[in-house]
């Protein structure tokens, strides 16, 4: 059986590239599996991945260690309920950022309480923000506090009235 492999260009910037290979990481059959059984359960110990999947503690534990040290596998969080814990509004603003000072802005913004991601995109506007909040007050406080921000022409806010699918394991 022939085991397809994936070239993953991790220099800053490229997600995927059939490139040189310097900076690339492969990702082989095996390793997807493994991936696979990470995003559905990251506590998972070592010994128990391999014992799933027929592989050798010393195999899963170089493998892990390997895609861990190539970002591959950025880090293992628990996945929470927002809304649990009191954040009960999420709104998606677009921003429009003049003077080439994107980046700059996207990085202060990322920064920001409640902040969960910073897209830069194309299109009429520059950048997308997902963010979360307790109550209205916190959001207009945001939505303000991104007008004051220097080089941020314009913000427009859309409160989410309704989540859908929230989930960023994407399949491996």
């Amino acid at each position: 059986m022939v085991s397809a492999v994936e070239r993953v260009d991790r220099r800053p910037g490229n997600r995927r590239s059939e490139g040189e290979i310097s900076g690339q990481t492969t990702i082989d059959d095996t390793d997807k599996r493994i991936l696979r059984h990470l995003l559905h359960d990251g506590r998972a110990s070592l010994r128990h991945l391999a014992t799933e999947l027929g592989l050798s503690p010393t195999t899963v534990a170089s493998r892990v260690a390997r895609l861990e040290k190539e970002r591959v596998v950025k880090g293992y969080a628990g996945i929470v309920d927002s809304q649990i814990l009191g954040y009960d509004l999420t709104a998606v603003t677009e921003i429009l950022v003049s003077k080439g000072k994107l980046l700059e802005m996207e990085k202060e913004i990322a920064k920001l309480p409640g902040v969960c991601a910073v897209y830069d995109v194309t299109g009429e506007i520059d950048g997308i923000i997902v963010a979360k909040f307790r109550d209205r007050e916190e959001l207009s406080r945001f939505t303000k506090g991104l007008l004051t921000m220097p080089f941020v022409e314009r913000a427009i806010t859309h409160v989410v009235l309704t989540t859908v699918k929230e989930d960023f394991r994407l399949p491996v």
